[in-house]
Protein backbone atom coordinates (compact mmCIF):
# COMPACT_ATOMS: atom_id res chain seq x y z
CA UNK A 1 0.00 0.00 0.00
CA UNK A 2 1.33 3.41 -0.99
CA UNK A 3 0.15 6.10 1.40
CA UNK A 4 -0.66 9.73 0.72
CA UNK A 5 -2.56 12.72 2.10
CA UNK A 6 -4.94 14.74 -0.07
CA UNK A 7 -4.69 18.45 0.63
CA UNK A 8 -6.57 21.48 -0.77
CA UNK A 9 -4.31 23.30 -3.21
CA UNK A 10 -4.10 26.47 -1.10
CA UNK A 11 -2.80 24.44 1.88
CA UNK A 12 -0.35 22.38 -0.16
CA UNK A 13 2.90 24.18 0.71
CA UNK A 14 2.05 24.31 4.41
CA UNK A 15 1.21 20.58 4.47
CA UNK A 16 4.32 19.66 2.45
CA UNK A 17 6.61 21.49 4.88
CA UNK A 18 4.87 19.90 7.86
CA UNK A 19 5.28 16.40 6.41
CA UNK A 20 8.96 17.01 5.57
CA UNK A 21 9.68 18.45 9.03
CA UNK A 22 8.05 15.41 10.66
CA UNK A 23 10.25 13.16 8.48
CA UNK A 24 7.17 11.50 6.95
CA UNK A 25 7.65 12.53 3.30
CA UNK A 26 8.18 9.72 0.76
CA UNK A 27 10.64 11.24 -1.71
CA UNK A 28 10.45 8.27 -4.07
CA UNK A 29 7.06 9.43 -5.40
CA UNK A 30 5.84 12.60 -7.08
CA UNK A 31 3.58 15.20 -5.49
CA UNK A 32 0.75 15.46 -7.98
CA UNK A 33 -2.23 17.71 -8.62
CA UNK A 34 -5.69 16.15 -8.68
CA UNK A 35 -8.91 17.71 -9.98
CA UNK A 36 -12.13 16.39 -8.42
CA UNK A 37 -15.74 17.52 -8.21
CA UNK A 38 -14.92 19.00 -4.79
CA UNK A 39 -12.04 21.13 -6.14
CA UNK A 40 -8.30 20.99 -6.79
CA UNK A 41 -6.09 18.99 -4.43
CA UNK A 42 -2.49 17.94 -4.02
CA UNK A 43 -1.56 14.37 -3.18
CA UNK A 44 1.53 14.43 -0.96
CA UNK A 45 3.14 10.98 -0.59
CA UNK A 46 3.93 9.88 2.97
CA UNK A 47 5.71 6.90 4.49
CA UNK A 48 4.16 4.06 6.49
CA UNK A 49 5.35 5.80 9.66
CA UNK A 50 2.64 8.43 9.15
CA UNK A 51 0.02 6.05 10.58
CA UNK A 52 -3.58 7.18 10.17
CA UNK A 53 -3.00 10.95 10.06
CA UNK A 54 -0.29 13.36 8.95
CA UNK A 55 -0.91 16.72 10.55
CA UNK A 56 -4.63 17.46 10.14
CA UNK A 57 -5.11 15.19 7.15
CA UNK A 58 -6.09 11.50 7.06
CA UNK A 59 -3.71 9.09 5.37
CA UNK A 60 -5.28 7.25 2.43
CA UNK A 61 -4.17 4.68 -0.12
CA UNK A 62 -2.80 6.23 -3.31
CA UNK A 63 -3.95 4.79 -6.61
CA UNK A 64 -1.48 4.55 -9.49
CA UNK A 65 1.44 6.26 -7.72
CA UNK A 66 4.04 8.03 -9.87
CA UNK A 67 7.65 7.37 -8.97
CA UNK A 68 10.65 9.68 -9.32
CA UNK A 69 13.85 8.57 -10.95
CA UNK A 70 16.43 7.93 -8.28
CA UNK A 71 19.24 10.48 -8.03
CA UNK A 72 22.58 8.76 -8.49
CA UNK A 73 25.41 9.26 -6.07
CA UNK A 74 27.96 12.02 -6.65
CA UNK A 75 30.65 9.40 -7.28
CA UNK A 76 28.50 7.83 -9.98
CA UNK A 77 28.18 11.21 -11.70
CA UNK A 78 31.95 11.67 -11.59
CA UNK A 79 33.22 8.14 -12.19
CA UNK A 80 34.17 8.85 -15.83
CA UNK A 81 35.91 12.15 -14.97
CA UNK A 82 38.03 11.34 -11.93
CA UNK A 83 40.67 8.79 -11.08
CA UNK A 84 40.09 6.09 -8.45
CA UNK A 85 42.21 8.07 -5.98
CA UNK A 86 40.23 11.24 -6.62
CA UNK A 87 36.90 9.42 -6.35
CA UNK A 88 37.91 8.18 -2.91
CA UNK A 89 38.12 11.83 -1.73
CA UNK A 90 34.82 12.99 -3.26
CA UNK A 91 32.50 14.34 -0.52
CA UNK A 92 29.80 11.91 0.58
CA UNK A 93 27.49 14.54 2.08
CA UNK A 94 26.41 18.16 1.58
CA UNK A 95 23.38 20.19 2.49
CA UNK A 96 20.88 22.37 0.68
CA UNK A 97 19.61 25.73 1.94
CA UNK A 98 16.81 27.11 -0.20
CA UNK A 99 18.11 26.64 -3.73
CA UNK A 100 21.82 26.58 -2.87
CA UNK A 101 23.99 23.46 -2.45
CA UNK A 102 26.70 23.83 0.22
CA UNK A 103 29.53 21.32 0.10
CA UNK A 104 32.97 20.79 1.67
CA UNK A 105 35.60 19.82 -0.91
CA UNK A 106 39.08 18.70 0.23
CA UNK A 107 42.13 20.64 -0.93
CA UNK A 108 43.30 17.59 -2.87
CA UNK A 109 40.37 18.16 -5.27
CA UNK A 110 40.90 21.92 -5.77
CA UNK A 111 41.42 21.50 -9.50
CA UNK A 112 38.21 19.44 -9.76
CA UNK A 113 35.95 21.71 -7.69
CA UNK A 114 34.03 23.09 -10.70
CA UNK A 115 33.52 19.58 -12.03
CA UNK A 116 32.08 18.56 -8.67
CA UNK A 117 29.86 21.66 -8.57
CA UNK A 118 28.45 20.92 -12.05
CA UNK A 119 27.69 17.35 -11.00
CA UNK A 120 25.81 18.56 -7.94
CA UNK A 121 23.68 20.93 -10.02
CA UNK A 122 22.93 18.01 -12.36
CA UNK A 123 21.76 16.01 -9.34
CA UNK A 124 19.65 18.89 -8.02
CA UNK A 125 18.23 20.75 -11.04
CA UNK A 126 16.01 22.94 -8.82
CA UNK A 127 19.11 24.45 -7.22
CA UNK A 128 20.86 27.40 -8.90
CA UNK A 129 24.16 27.80 -7.04
CA UNK A 130 26.89 25.67 -5.47
CA UNK A 131 28.97 27.07 -2.61
CA UNK A 132 32.10 25.54 -1.12
CA UNK A 133 32.23 25.48 2.68
CA UNK A 134 35.65 26.35 4.11
CA UNK A 135 34.77 26.59 7.81
CA UNK A 136 33.92 29.38 10.26
CA UNK A 137 35.89 32.47 11.21
CA UNK A 138 35.76 35.63 13.33
CA UNK A 139 33.96 36.85 16.42
CA UNK A 140 30.58 36.53 14.73
CA UNK A 141 31.24 32.92 13.61
CA UNK A 142 30.74 33.90 9.99
CA UNK A 143 31.04 31.19 7.36
CA UNK A 144 34.06 31.16 5.08
CA UNK A 145 32.61 30.10 1.74
CA UNK A 146 33.37 30.29 -1.97
CA UNK A 147 30.79 30.55 -4.76
CA UNK A 148 31.67 27.86 -7.31
CA UNK A 149 28.73 27.99 -9.70
CA UNK A 150 25.77 30.34 -10.00
CA UNK A 151 25.34 34.08 -9.66
CA UNK A 152 23.91 34.56 -6.18
CA UNK A 153 24.56 33.36 -2.62
CA UNK A 154 21.30 34.80 -1.25
CA UNK A 155 18.32 32.49 -0.86
CA UNK A 156 15.11 31.91 1.07
CA UNK A 157 15.13 28.68 3.04
CA UNK A 158 11.78 27.22 4.06
CA UNK A 159 11.56 25.26 7.29
CA UNK A 160 8.67 24.24 9.54
CA UNK A 161 6.30 26.70 7.89
CA UNK A 162 8.77 29.62 8.26
CA UNK A 163 10.89 31.55 5.78
CA UNK A 164 14.54 32.46 6.40
CA UNK A 165 16.15 34.84 3.93
CA UNK A 166 19.93 34.78 4.14
CA UNK A 167 23.23 35.04 2.33
CA UNK A 168 24.97 31.72 2.91
CA UNK A 169 28.40 33.37 2.66
CA UNK A 170 27.60 35.88 5.40
CA UNK A 171 25.51 34.09 8.05
CA UNK A 172 25.45 30.58 9.52
CA UNK A 173 22.43 28.30 9.40
CA UNK A 174 22.85 24.93 11.09
CA UNK A 175 20.73 22.06 9.79
CA UNK A 176 21.72 20.10 12.90
CA UNK A 177 19.61 22.38 15.12
CA UNK A 178 16.32 21.58 13.34
CA UNK A 179 14.79 19.55 16.18
CA UNK A 180 15.61 22.26 18.72
CA UNK A 181 14.08 24.99 16.53
CA UNK A 182 10.97 22.86 16.15
CA UNK A 183 10.78 22.27 19.92
CA UNK A 184 11.14 25.96 20.69
CA UNK A 185 8.38 26.79 18.22
CA UNK A 186 5.90 25.18 20.63
CA UNK A 187 6.93 27.26 23.64
CA UNK A 188 6.29 30.80 24.82
CA UNK A 189 2.59 31.27 24.04
CA UNK A 190 1.39 34.51 25.63
CA UNK A 191 4.80 35.20 27.21
CA UNK A 192 7.42 37.91 26.98
CA UNK A 193 10.54 36.29 25.50
CA UNK A 194 14.10 37.60 25.13
CA UNK A 195 16.19 35.95 22.40
CA UNK A 196 19.73 37.00 23.31
CA UNK A 197 21.59 35.79 20.22
CA UNK A 198 18.83 36.03 17.65
CA UNK A 199 20.89 35.76 14.47
CA UNK A 200 18.55 35.87 11.47
CA UNK A 201 15.67 34.67 13.65
CA UNK A 202 16.55 30.98 14.07
CA UNK A 203 14.42 30.62 17.23
CA UNK A 204 12.48 33.90 17.25
CA UNK A 205 10.72 33.34 13.92
CA UNK A 206 9.37 29.77 14.54
CA UNK A 207 8.28 30.75 18.05
CA UNK A 208 6.48 33.86 16.78
CA UNK A 209 4.81 32.02 13.88
CA UNK A 210 3.62 28.97 15.82
CA UNK A 211 3.44 29.78 19.57
CA UNK A 212 2.47 33.48 19.27
CA UNK A 213 4.10 34.98 22.39
CA UNK A 214 2.97 38.38 23.59
CA UNK A 215 6.35 39.83 22.63
CA UNK A 216 9.80 38.64 21.58
CA UNK A 217 12.78 40.95 22.03
CA UNK A 218 15.35 39.64 19.53
CA UNK A 219 18.90 40.92 20.11
CA UNK A 220 21.67 40.57 17.53
CA UNK A 221 25.09 42.26 17.33
CA UNK A 222 26.20 41.17 13.83
CA UNK A 223 25.03 43.83 11.33
CA UNK A 224 24.67 41.28 8.51
CA UNK A 225 22.54 38.95 10.62
CA UNK A 226 20.52 41.83 12.06
CA UNK A 227 19.59 43.06 8.57
CA UNK A 228 18.27 39.59 7.68
CA UNK A 229 16.51 39.33 11.05
CA UNK A 230 14.49 42.44 10.23
CA UNK A 231 13.80 41.12 6.73
CA UNK A 232 12.62 37.75 8.07
CA UNK A 233 10.31 39.40 10.59
CA UNK A 234 8.56 41.12 7.65
CA UNK A 235 8.71 38.02 5.47
CA UNK A 236 6.90 35.94 8.10
CA UNK A 237 4.44 38.73 9.05
CA UNK A 238 5.32 38.76 12.76
CA UNK A 239 6.04 42.48 13.14
CA UNK A 240 3.41 42.62 15.89
CA UNK A 241 5.36 40.10 17.99
CA UNK A 242 9.10 40.48 17.33
CA UNK A 243 11.05 43.63 18.20
CA UNK A 244 14.55 43.40 16.66
CA UNK A 245 17.20 45.11 18.80
CA UNK A 246 20.77 45.70 17.54
CA UNK A 247 23.67 45.44 19.96
CA UNK A 248 25.55 43.40 22.55
CA UNK A 249 23.28 41.23 24.68
CA UNK A 250 25.11 42.19 27.85
CA UNK A 251 24.04 45.79 27.33
CA UNK A 252 20.88 45.54 25.20
CA UNK A 253 18.99 42.91 27.22
CA UNK A 254 16.17 44.38 29.33
CA UNK A 255 15.88 43.73 33.07
CA UNK A 256 12.94 42.14 34.83
CA UNK A 257 10.74 41.78 31.74
CA UNK A 258 10.99 38.22 30.44
CA UNK A 259 9.12 35.02 31.20
CA UNK A 260 11.64 33.16 29.06
CA UNK A 261 15.17 33.81 27.78
CA UNK A 262 16.81 31.97 24.88
CA UNK A 263 20.61 31.74 24.79
CA UNK A 264 21.05 29.93 21.47
CA UNK A 265 24.74 30.72 20.94
CA UNK A 266 27.77 28.61 21.80
CA UNK A 267 31.37 29.45 22.60
CA UNK A 268 31.19 32.23 25.17
CA UNK A 269 27.55 31.91 26.19
CA UNK A 270 28.38 31.46 29.89
CA UNK A 271 29.71 35.02 30.00
CA UNK A 272 26.14 36.23 29.40
CA UNK A 273 24.38 34.25 32.12
CA UNK A 274 24.15 37.24 34.46
CA UNK A 275 22.33 39.57 32.05
CA UNK A 276 20.16 36.62 30.97
CA UNK A 277 19.02 35.96 34.53
CA UNK A 278 18.52 39.67 35.18
CA UNK A 279 16.26 39.82 32.10
CA UNK A 280 13.80 37.41 33.76
CA UNK A 281 10.91 38.70 35.83
CA UNK A 282 11.44 38.84 39.60
CA UNK A 283 8.71 36.22 39.93
CA UNK A 284 10.96 33.87 37.96
CA UNK A 285 11.20 32.40 34.48
CA UNK A 286 12.74 29.85 32.15
CA UNK A 287 16.24 29.98 30.70
CA UNK A 288 17.35 27.94 27.67
CA UNK A 289 21.13 27.88 27.97
CA UNK A 290 23.29 26.47 25.14
CA UNK A 291 26.88 25.31 25.57
CA UNK A 292 29.52 23.27 23.77
CA UNK A 293 31.09 20.94 26.30
CA UNK A 294 33.31 17.82 26.44
CA UNK A 295 31.13 14.71 26.56
CA UNK A 296 32.34 13.70 30.03
CA UNK A 297 31.33 17.12 31.42
CA UNK A 298 28.00 17.46 29.62
CA UNK A 299 25.92 16.70 32.73
CA UNK A 300 27.96 18.77 35.15
CA UNK A 301 29.72 21.84 33.74
CA UNK A 302 26.70 23.66 32.21
CA UNK A 303 24.66 23.16 35.39
CA UNK A 304 27.54 24.26 37.61
CA UNK A 305 28.00 27.45 35.61
CA UNK A 306 24.28 28.25 35.87
CA UNK A 307 24.18 27.60 39.62
CA UNK A 308 27.30 29.68 40.27
CA UNK A 309 25.89 32.79 38.58
CA UNK A 310 22.46 32.29 40.13
CA UNK A 311 24.06 32.03 43.57
CA UNK A 312 25.92 35.30 43.08
CA UNK A 313 22.62 36.98 42.19
CA UNK A 314 20.79 35.45 45.15
CA UNK A 315 18.56 33.34 42.93
CA UNK A 316 17.50 29.69 43.05
CA UNK A 317 17.75 27.12 40.30
CA UNK A 318 15.59 24.19 39.19
CA UNK A 319 17.14 22.17 36.36
CA UNK A 320 14.30 20.99 34.14
CA UNK A 321 16.22 19.11 31.44
CA UNK A 322 19.58 18.80 29.70
CA UNK A 323 19.37 17.83 26.04
CA UNK A 324 21.97 16.91 23.46
CA UNK A 325 21.43 18.89 20.27
CA UNK A 326 24.24 17.39 18.21
CA UNK A 327 27.88 16.35 18.21
CA UNK A 328 29.79 19.60 17.77
CA UNK A 329 33.24 18.10 17.14
CA UNK A 330 35.08 14.91 18.16
CA UNK A 331 34.45 14.43 21.88
CA UNK A 332 32.45 17.66 22.19
CA UNK A 333 28.66 18.00 22.43
CA UNK A 334 26.32 20.91 21.84
CA UNK A 335 23.78 20.75 24.67
CA UNK A 336 20.92 22.93 25.89
CA UNK A 337 19.88 23.19 29.53
CA UNK A 338 16.30 24.19 30.36
CA UNK A 339 16.29 25.74 33.82
CA UNK A 340 13.84 27.67 35.97
CA UNK A 341 15.35 30.65 37.77
CA UNK A 342 13.49 32.12 40.75
CA UNK A 343 14.05 33.98 44.02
Amino acid sequence: MYRTIRVPLEKGEEARLEVITADLFDDTRKIRKLQTEEGTFLEIPVTEAAGEKAGDFPVIEQENPEFLEKTGSLKEYLKDSLSETELASVPSSWHILGDIVIVSIPESLDEKKLLIARALLSMYPKCRSVVRDLGIEGQFRQPKRELLLGTSTETIHKEHGCFFKQDVTKVMYSKGNLDERKRMSKLGSGEVVVDMFAGIGYFSIPMAVHARPEKIISIEINPESFAYLKENVRLNHVEDIITPVPGDCSQAAPEGEADRVIMGYVGTTHHYLEPAMKALKKSGGILHYHETVPENLARTRPEERIKKVAGCLGKKVEILATRKIKKYSPGVLHVVVDVRIFE
